[in-house]
């Protein structure tokens, strides 16, 4: 029988046609293949023993129920109270709860014995992002042994922070279950690398992977991108303007989910300092969207407040009756406008503090007229900066750098901005969308698959079968 491919992630695709970048491409490559896409249930329920059809066409969507407490715990708990601020470099907002952990577990082990109640012989597993880091341990104590995949799309956390978990170790031995773990940046690799040179329990073999007991795994970078001409695509469409009679002079974008990891206030002070320097016969907007997300935490309703007020200072203070300085747009917008947006904006500020890629940047870049682009102002510390030197880079932390990148950018020569911005793009396309699942797929089918061993054989604890290996350089990118 054909190997099939069972992609699991938080989020199963809604129905109709996919949009979004990786949504698509992760449709195309089940749908070239066969297989299943495996998702969490978007309502809550009573936990099941067996998966809920959601779609057949053109492959098959199971998902599964979280309960209240699981949802409470597990979700919001520890993938996004603990996790979430540990790869981002916020420990201070880690919030321990030994209920969180102990959810966080159950619900994977849960969901592996469903999928490997189905699984068959050939199947290649594609699990994605930092709800499901223990999956693969769980799988292969149930006697999988197929070849999976991680694909980590957030940073990955330092040794440092790994030391805030409740038990750092598992972090190593979770990760090592995978015949092949996907980082975002030849950062994240190093930083993986780190964490595994400094466990007694891992060895380097000569063909750069990773020997932890009897598992072994290959890490290596596969930077995400975007589907680069449907977005070119859907920016030049021709379309009424959005802003009406209130077309500003000129504007910067800001395109976020209102996190704490993306800068917001810093932009926001930064773009308050610019007006600061402005002449009186220049009106440039900020335009901030920022649609909500998980509004449940603490952490992220004190982001929301701090941003309305921040606003609401600035707009009180610069404001003309003709003019208002930032429009925050606190919900989200459709692609296409948001394309359209991009490619008439003189500048995009991306500030995040932490990002493991982020798209946006490279959405503002494949937007762009290339005769007349605009700028891109980066923070040095997303993941998108590793491949995009030639845009501003920032440091997110320094409000006045940014105020100046931001005055550069809207004065800068037609000649330097379409040099910034060719070089940009060909990154950009470099890193398509469809090259990514290619090449991460072309790599995981190159690994050897696990092998079982004698229950108990394994360092690393004993308890988890494991293999015989992985291949490729591991600190080299896909």
């Amino acid at each position: 029988m054909p190997e099939r491919l069972i992609v699991v992630s938080n989020r199963l695709p809604g129905g109709g046609k996919p949009s979004g970048g990786l949504v698509v491409a992760l449709h195309d490559a089940i749908a070239d293949r066969g297989g299943i896409w495996i998702g969490a249930h978007p309502e809550t329920g009573e936990a099941s023993d067996t998966f809920e059809e959601v779609e057949t066409t053109p492959y098959r969507k199971l998902a599964f129920r979280l309960t209240e407490e699981e949802q409470e715990n597990y979700y919001l708990g520890f993938a996004n109270s603990v996790l979430w601020p540990l790869c981002h470099r916020r420990g201070d907002l880690v919030d321990l709860q030994s209920e969180y952990e102990r959810d966080y577990i159950a619900v994977n082990r849960r969901l592996a014995r469903l999928i490997a109640d189905m699984v068959e012989e050939e199947d290649i597993l594609w699990i994605h992002d930092y709800h499901f880091l223990p999956l693969a341990y769980e799988l292969r104590k149930l006697g999988v042994f197929n070849r999976i995949g991680f694909f980590l799309h957030i940073p990955f956390p330092s040794l440092a922070d790994l030391s805030v978990l409740p038990t750092p170790a598992s972090f190593a031995e979770w990760l090592a279950s995978y015949n092949l773990l996907g980082l975002q940046t030849r950062r994240d690799v190093a930083r993986c690398l780190e964490m595994y040179r400094s466990d007694p329990r891992a060895e380097f073999l000569p063909d750069g992977t990773v020997k932890f007991g009897m598992n072994v795994v290959s890490v290596r970078s596969f930077p995400i991108g975007i589907d680069v001409a449907d977005f070119a695509r859907a920016a030049a469409e021709p379309a009424p303007s959005p802003f009406g009679r209130e077309e500003p002079d000129e504007y910067v974008i800001g395109v976020d989910r209102l996190d704490y990891s993306k800068g917001l206030p810093n932009r926001f002070h930064a773009f308050g300092e610019f007006l600061e320097t402005c002449p009186d016969t220049r009106r440039p907007c900020l335009i901030q969207i920022a649609p909500p997300t998980r509004e449940q935490v603490k952490a992220y309703q004190d982001i929301t407040r701090e941003l309305e007020e921040i606003a609401g200072r600035l707009n009180g203070r610069f404001a003309a009756l003709d003019w208002t300085p930032i429009r925050y747009i606190h919900r989200a917008v459709e692609r296409e406008e948001l394309a359209r947006l991009h490619r008439n904006a003189k500048a995009c500020l991306v500030t995040s503090l932490a990002d493991g890629m982020n798209l946006v940047a490279k959405e503002f870049v494949a937007a762009q007229d290339p005769d007349d682009p605009g700028v891109l102002i980066l923070s040095k510390f997303a993941g998108a900066a590793e491949d995009m030197g030639q845009a501003l880079l920032v440091n997110p932390y320094n409000t006045s750098e940014i105020a100046e990148a931001i005055e550069t950018a809207l004065d800068m020569s037609l000649e330097e901005r379409r040099r910034r911005h060719a070089a940009c793009l060909e990154a950009v396309e470099a890193s398509d969308v469809s090259l990514w699942s290619s090449h991460f797929l072309g790599m995981l089918e190159r690994c050897m698959p696990t092998l079982p061993v004698r229950r108990g054989a394994a360092g690393g604890g004993g308890e988890a079968p494991g293999g015989t290996g992985g291949s490729g350089m591991m600190a080299d990118r896909a």
